[in-house]
Parts: structure tokens; sequence; C-alpha cells
């Protein structure tokens, strides 16, 4: 079929016969009023969208909304062609926590798109705005940070960011190819805490009309609810748009990208650049990522599934995207991977033909890990899967101590000496893992007690060296049916 002819304001962008309208990726005036009451919807059909970054991410579902619509239609979409000087965008992360989570990785996921696109990004990490706190989409004020807990925080999400776009550098992007856009690291802390009151609320504050931020729903909500909105709150959005003034003043910053939920920010930051510039910037949202059961994820929810190792190990983020429906990852792959759509429709149509081995599950598992872990991060979480679920005692053996404390967070670690003639139920005791007496004597008789995945029902076996303890100084002790214990042996080597 001949190639569609999309048009954007008097120009056509393709050649050939005109065809049926793409969906319409534009925020219209009625969207903008209710933004953030229907965060997750998609826009309305409407007219074409010409091919390219923008149009590309939208129709996989990466790239939700843009705002403001007339200039969008104008002249983002053109910006973002094939061929153009590459742009500046942005994505901000407030250190509410010191560890970005899944939640946080599709505006991730859309800045690399932007630099793989041969454009430039800025990860801005909010060391003075997470001080206010971010109303968005709360029925209460965040528990207030002091300065010393948002500084180790911020360098938290720093490092996380960083890991990030040196994963996807070392092992997404072939250095032979197309240009990859530049990246900066920055900290709105280095300049909005330079910025006095007065020199604000006198410089930019003149520009920032109170009928427009009163008028945004998350405002709304909390000025009628019992909890009521703080002043430090309120100007949130004041200072993220100065933010975006900011970058743009200093980076050449035209983009923002944000969550759905952040849709009245970036309104904001439009405004406030629009007028002190009387230019055109941009905003794009990417949609939320929500639980199985609907809820958003993130801190604020307690479901966080987080990206730094001591808080989520690469084997339990592996687990989440193995977990995926069938209903969900498709999408997902879509969102969450670099794969080509040729690439997926194929995994899908295999995973048709066999469903019960989780084709796409495991793909988009392996993607995701190696991308927020690395090549190391994946191997630790495939070997973590194969001694945990498939009693792999090969697995088990080449496992570190801190990957079997990760697969077994709440098993006690144990450090022991060998001592020769060391008993099965010596060990367990030792352990404080039986109860004395017959009755532990007797649970290790019935089958109740295993050794690296492997049944012990004589008490008064001797521990061997290559069964009872493996090769790297470690023996996983079971008993019943979920009570772990993590046995690491000391001084083996004399002993041996």
């Amino acid at each position: 079929m001949a190639a569609p002819t999309l048009r954007v304001g008097s120009l056509w962008l393709l050649s050939g016969r005109r065809a049926a309208a793409l969906p319409r990726l534009l925020v219209s005036q009625a969207r903008r009023q209710r933004h953030d009451q229907r965060p997750d919807a998609r826009p309305v059909p409407g007219s074409p969208v010409a091919k390219g970054l923008l149009a590309t991410q939208y129709q996989r579902g990466l790239f939700q909304e843009v705002f403001p619509p007339q200039p969008a239609e104008e002249q983002l979409i053109d910006l973002l062609q094939p061929g153009r000087p590459p742009v500046t965008a942005y994505c901000g992360f407030d250190p509410t926590a010191d560890s970005l989570h899944v939640g946080h990785l599709l505006t991730v996921l859309g800045l690399l798109h932007f630099q793989r696109a041969g454009h430039n990004v800025i990860a801005l990490v909010g060391g003075a705005t997470a001080q206010l706190g971010d109303p968005s989409g709360r029925t209460k004020a965040r528990e207030p940070l002091t300065a010393e807990q948002v500084r180790e925080r911020a360098g938290g999400l720093l490092e996380g960011l960083q890991r990030l776009f040196q994963n996807h550098r070392e092992l997404f992007w072939a250095e032979d190819g197309d240009r990859l856009g530049s990246v900066h690291f920055l900290d709105n802390a280095s300049w909005l805490e330079r910025e006095s009151v007065m020199g604000f609320l006198g410089g930019i504050g003149g520009h920032l009309r109170m009928g427009t931020l009163l008028s945004r729903q998350s405002c709304k909500a909390r000025l009628s609810s019992t909890e009521g909105l703080g002043l430090a709150e309120f100007l949130y959005p004041a200072l993220q748009a100065y933010d975006f003034l900011h970058l743009y003043r200093h980076y050449g910053c035209l983009i923002q990208l944000g969550g759905a939920d952040q849709l009245g920010n970036i309104m904001s930051g439009y405004d406030l650049v629009s007028k002190v510039t009387d230019n055109d910037v941009y905003g794009i949202t990417v949609p939320l990522i929500t639980s199985t059961t609907g809820d958003k994820l993130g801190k604020s929810a307690g479901n966080a599934v987080w990206l730094n190792r001591n808080r989520t190990s690469p084997f339990e983020l592996y687990q989440f995207f193995i977990r995926q429906p069938d209903a969900t990852v498709e999408r997902y792959l879509k969102l969450f991977t670099f794969l080509s759509d040729m690439e997926i429709d194929h995994i899908m149509q295999v995973h048709a033909k066999d469903p019960e081995k989780r084709g796409p599950q495991k793909r988009l598992a392996a993607e995701v890990t190696k991308l927020v872990h690395g090549r190391k991060g994946l191997e630790s979480a495939k070997r973590c899967t194969k001694a945990f679920y498939y009693s792999n005692v090969d697995a088990l053996e080449s496992m570190s101590d801190e990957e079997l404390q990760e697969l077994f967070r709440e098993a006690p670690y144990i450090e022991m000496l060998l001592e020769p003639g060391t008993t099965v139920i010596d060990l367990c005791r030792k352990a404080n893992a039986i109860a004395d007496g017959p009755k532990g004597y007797r649970d290790i008789t019935v089958g109740a007690v295993s050794i690296n995945h492997i049944a012990e029902t004589n008490p008064e076996a001797v521990l061997i060296l290559g069964q009872h303890i493996l090769s790297n100084g470690l023996s996983l002790l079971k008993i019943g049916k979920r009570n772990y214990y993590i046995i690491k042996w000391l001084q083996l080597s004399h002993e041996e």
C-alpha cells in the first residue's frame, strides 16, 4: 500500500495517497482543563502526525500526549524529523528516595529514545524542589526531608541515572552507527539555592498567574480537602517552571518529558518560558505504570520495584517482569525495550504457538534487567532463578554471598567454623534451626530438613565437602517449606 500523505500546517511531509489519519498526539483545550482527572487517558483520534521520533514512540505507546497543541502541530513534529539539527529535552526526578523505581523507567527511556535519535538530553535531579514536595496526585503533604537527607538521596538518584545511561551506551548502542546525543546530569539545587526569595518573586513571580495555578486540578482538590495545601507545595509548580526556563536559557532546552500526572507542571513551565522569552517550548507525557490491580507503581503507593540493587535485587526485578500477564507483555515490550516492532511481532507469534514457555516475558525481563543492572546483573538474576525455582545445585554453587543474601532476604546469614565430624544435626542446632531434644532429631528423620536442595533424613550424617558444603564455601539450609538459613563456612582451606 502506498505511503499516506501526512500534512502538518501547509507542509506535506510524505508523498503518496492520503490514507486514514493516525491518532492525534496533542492536548486539546478541554484536556488541558481536566488533565489530571484522568491522567491515563489516551488522546482522541484527530489529525495525522508525521513519521519520526514523535510518531514512532506514540505508536509504540511511550509518548502519550504533547503540549501545547497548535505549536506542536506546526513545529515540534518537524523539529524531530530525521535529519534535522538536534534539540534538547529534559526530565526531572525528585530525590524523595535514594533510588529510582520502575515507575521512573519510562521517562528515562523517553530520554534514551531522544538520545538515540541524535538529540541531547538532560537528566535533572530535584535537589531543591524535593525540599518542597510535589502536590500532584497526593492527598496530603509529603513528610519533610532535611537538607542532608535530600543530598544523600540526590546522590543515589544521580548514580542510578548515570548507570542507566552507561548501560545503554555499552549494551544497547552500536558506536559505529548514528550519532548518540549527549547527556548532562544536573541538580536544580545548583541554581535554585542561589536564588533569593525577593529576586525570584520580583523577577519570575510576576509572570505566573494565580488563577492558572489555582485552576490546576491537583491544587483545587487539595484546597478543598481537610489537609489543605501549604505554601511550599503551592509554589512547587513555580519552581519546576523556573527549572525549564533556566535550562532553556543555559542549554537551549525546548522539551520537557514527564509522567501523565505531570502535565499540570509541564503546562506551568510552558506558560513561564513562553511569556519570558516569547518563544515556544513543548511538553511530552509518558504513561503511568500500574500494578496488576491498577494501582500506580511508586514509593507513595508502597509498591515500588526499585532500580538500586540494595533495595530490589536483579533477581526480584527480573521476576517482576517475568510475572507480567499475557495481556500486558506485548505492550511492555514496546514500552520498556529497544526491540523493533518486527522482532516483537515475531516473539508474540512464537508465543501464540507455545504460550507455556512464556517467551515474551523472559525476553522482557532480560532486556530490562540488562539495562538496569548490566550484563552481570542479568546473569545473576538467571542464576538465582535456576537456584530458587529449579533447585539447580550448579547454579547455587556458582552464586556469591551477596546473591544468596539477595535471594533469601529474610534468611539468617550465619558464619561457622567447620570442625571435623560435624553432622547434619550439629549444623541445624548451631544455626538454631530446629528445636532441642527429640523433636529436632525427629524433624530431620521425617524429611523436614534439606541442605542445598537435597533432603537429609540421617541426623548423624557427617557433612561432606562438595555435597553439603559447596565449593563457594556456602550451604543453604532449609527447614520445612519456607525457612532458609545461609551458612558461610570459614577457613575451609585450612580444614581441607
